[in-house]
């Protein structure tokens, strides 16, 4: 208790009380005592108001500028963002138009079974049945790393990312499992289809895909799963769920359903046509 006392009231060092008496006692002070330092530490001060006042008039004058820019660059988002959703319209429905077309054709050269059946191995008609539901995502450092974007790193190859060629092989091994129509995100997959990388992001038939990759597989659910997990590819996926921390989970669907593909667009090859036998 007399230590707490004893630090209450001698709360200031002895020497520094004794300085400061000295220093009072010679009648010394912060303050400048010549007339010139005086007239300096005033011309600072005026100086500094000068340089505060004038900032703060540029400033104000500045900023109905810098507002007006800013909402002329809004504006100017605004438009191009709706011409760009006018345009992806258009695009749509000429898309669907070229789908219609081509399923006309094929039901007048082959036969509606026939046509029905190409269209749908094709990719070119929606389809609907029994299958697998495979869920593949990046690891969770993946996902918390790298700002709000998990795939600003630049690092693609060993970061608990899912990369293009994870997402072949997972495709691959599910064709090779017997699945009979396949997409990812809700994008169909055709003979021309393609899974590619730009950059750090993947993409399929150019359209870049965000995680988690959801691939839906129409075939017999139970062997589908049975089979692709047994396999290379199924195996090449465990590994990366081990090594990596990708995340991974199948399920067998009793109805998936399956968009048809955007377009589906033939430009050289022709159909052979067989006349007879020699």
């Amino acid at each position: 208790m007399s230590l707490l006392t004893n630090v209450m009231d001698h709360s200031l060092d002895d020497g520094y009380a004794e300085a400061a008496a000295r220093k009072k006692a010679a009648g010394e002070s912060g303050m400048p005592k010549t007339l010139r330092a005086k007239l300096g530490l005033a011309a600072g001060l005026v100086l500094a108001a000068l340089v505060v006042t004038v900032g703060a008039a540029q400033a104000r004058v500045a900023a109905p500028v810098v507002a007006k820019e800013r909402q002329e660059l809004i504006d100017r988002i605004d438009k191009e963002t709706t011409s760009a959703d006018k345009l992806e319209g258009t695009v749509d429905e000429l898309r669907d138009d070229v789908s219609a077309r081509q399923r006309a054709v094929l039901k007048t050269s082959g036969g509606s079974g026939q046509a029905d059946l190409v269209s749908m191995l094709s990719g070119a008609t929606a389809v609907h049945g029994p299958g697998v539901k495979l869920v593949v995502d990046d690891a969770k450092e993946a996902s918390t790393g790298g700002g709000d974007n998990p795939r600003e790193t630049a690092d693609f190859s060993d970061t608990g990312r899912v990369r293009d060629r994870d997402m072949q092989r997972v495709v691959n091994g599910l064709w090779a499992a017997g699945a009979e129509a396949v997409s990812i995100n809700g994008q169909r997959l055709t003979a021309l289809s393609a899974i590619r990388a730009a950059g750090d992001a993947i993409l399929v038939d150019n359209r870049p895909l965000v995680p988690p990759y959801t691939v839906l597989a129409v075939g017999d659910g139970k062997r589908l799963s049975t089979r692709f997990q047994d396999g290379a590819d199924g195996l090449y996926l465990h590994a990366l769920e081990d090594n990596y921390g990708i995340r991974a989970t199948i399920a067998v669907e009793s109805d998936l359903r399956l968009p048809a593909a955007p377009s589906v667009i033939v430009r050289t090859a022709q159909p052979r046509t067989e006349k007879g036998t020699s």
